[in-house]
């Protein structure tokens, strides 16, 4: 009987410790969790909303000529239209299966003119040579030839499972960065897009470190003067959080392998993002207050200082995060993952981490091109909100000394 009494209290203080950490997790997450109309009325906050200065920060957009393809514009008109706004920097990317769609052939064309019309516009370039992951949705642009089978799910790709596709990347980049390591507008390269995390919720496959290793050294051998840039998401609420670290616990997420190869750490920051449709609504999270990304963030800003590195928000959201994969345009409507007001309100948020912890090198607004098409239709509320940051942040611009280019 006594036996049989302990059994039950230890039964008890265990559903009991189980309540209790259920409790705990709940709080944090019903405080992140919003269950809303996904079509918003626009509204004009984003005119009245204070704009934090930049002081050093280098602001810039983001270029994505697959997302652009996917939402009809005409990508020369679109590039140049963006140009004409005085931001100092820009995003490009070179996706792999379109320089070379088949055996043999190198197209290069299309990152030419993009890279030509940057530099005629006195912009700063961020060119991110993939090679296997580059920003820009499905995020993976590997030839079909050289990778004839997916990559098996829950699996780490290692150098010694994929030695031939080690060595066609590495050939990519290196064919790249020399082409372009003497324009003079490339002041940074990127090294593959969230390198070791997961795709989304699509594919569980992660790049090995060893692998991201040896390309970084393919960048290093055939460009040593110009620093790697290296990106990964910050979760900002506790149920991204939880599932980034379980998915990645065995070799760290992006943002840590970037703290230690990178010179360079990016920051993707998207505080809120749908989840599902429930009936007419629609289910956010929304971190942009959680605890949770601010100890990780901090610990990016101490870790970087110490080391000597710089840090910058690769991507700071502008455009809506909603359950389908091309953000909706809806006619004189915005979407609740992302309204104009948003655009400013998250560039001020990252500009308070700059002045409290220590400069950002840069802030580039994902986004660009969904502004276009709101712009097409009837709703220049994002490219506006976006212009007004240019022209206020920048009455208290301080210079920045841009990485250092030496000829050979």
């Amino acid at each position: 009987m006594q036996r049989t009494n302990k059994a039950s209290r230890k039964t008890l203080r265990t559903i009991a410790l189980g309540v209790g950490a259920a409790s705990f997790l709940t709080v944090p997450i019903a405080f992140e969790v919003r269950l809303k109309q996904a079509t918003q009325p626009l509204t004009d906050a984003w005119q009245h909303l204070p704009i934090e200065p930049r002081r050093s920060t280098l602001l810039g957009i983001i270029f994505r000529l697959p997302q652009v393809a996917a939402l009809g514009l005409d990508a020369r008109t679109t590039l140049q239209t963006l140009l004409t706004y005085p931001f100092d920097l820009i995003r490009l990317g070179a996706y792999w299966n379109r320089m070379e769609p088949e055996p043999g052939i190198f197209y290069p064309d299309e990152l030419d003119w993009q890279i030509d019309a940057a530099e005629r516009a006195g912009k700063h370039i961020i060119l991110c040579v993939g090679p296997l992951k580059t920003f820009s949705y499905p995020e993976f642009f590997v030839p079909a030839h050289y990778l004839r089978r997916p990559f098996p799910e829950h699996t780490l790709i290692k150098p010694s499972a994929y030695p031939s596709l080690l060595t066609v990347a590495t050939e990519f980049i290196t064919r790249l960065v020399e082409r372009y390591k003497h324009r003079k507008g490339i002041v940074a390269w990127q090294l593959e897009h969230e390198a070791v995390d997961p795709l989304g919720a699509e594919h569980s496959w992660r790049l090995d470190v060893a692998f991201v290793e040896k390309e970084v050294e393919a960048v290093r051998k055939a460009d040593p003067t110009r620093p790697i840039m290296m990106n990964g998401f910050l979760p900002t609420s506790l149920p991204v959080r939880l599932s980034q670290w379980w998915r990645t616990r065995d070799q760290g997420d992006s943002l840590a392998v970037a703290q230690h190869l990178a010179d360079i750490v990016g920051i993707d920051y998207y505080p809120r993002h749908a989840l599902m449709t429930v009936g007419t609504k629609t289910l956010y999270l929304d971190g942009g207050k959680s605890p949770w990304q601010q100890r990780r963030r901090k610990q990016l800003f101490a870790w970087t200082r110490t080391h000597g590195q710089r840090l910058m928000i690769a991507e700071g959201q502008a455009e809506p995060w909603e359950t389908v994969t091309t953000p909706p345009n809806p006619y004189r409507q915005g979407m609740y993952s992302c309204l104009p007001e948003h655009v400013i309100t998250n560039y001020n948020t990252c500009m308070c981490w700059s002045r409290q912890e220590a400069p950002l090198y840069a802030y580039l607004f994902w986004g660009a091109e969904y502004w276009m098409l709101q712009k097409q239709c009837a709703d220049s509320s994002y490219l506006q909100a976006f212009a007004r940051i240019l022209e206020n942040a920048s009455h208290h611009a301080t210079q920045q000394t841009l990485p250092q280019v030496h000829e050979d």
